[in-house]
């Protein structure tokens, strides 16, 4: 498994070298989505990529967890968590990819 991180600058990039804008309008595009993205889901809605997966914010309550090394309870306080959940699409890419590699 490769160690390799896809950053902003990355996706700035293939904007920049598939669709052909400028590197600041590349930018500008991906900060757009990126800031659509986000502002959904700070607004409780879904973002759903088809093909892709979906990302969503899910609220937790609070618990009481433990400490693993000591056993001692601790309480956990209640938060909001983003969760995505792949695509059946991707994950047979995925998946296929897994299989083409194992048989090389």
């Amino acid at each position: 498994m490769s160690t390799n991180t896809v950053t902003r600058a990355d996706l700035t990039e293939a904007v920049y070298r598939e669709i052909g804008l400028s590197r600041a309008e590349s930018a500008s595009l991906v900060e757009s989505i990126l800031d659509h993205m986000i502002g959904a889901l700070l607004r409780g809605e879904t973002v759903k990529f088809a093909g892709f997966g979906t990302f969503s914010l899910r609220d937790k309550s609070e618990r009481i967890g433990r400490n693993p090394k000591t056993g001692e309870e601790v309480p956990i306080t209640s938060r909001r968590v983003l969760v995505f959940k792949p695509s059946n699409v991707l994950k047979d890419r995925v998946n296929a990819s897994l299989t083409a590699a194992a048989k090389k």
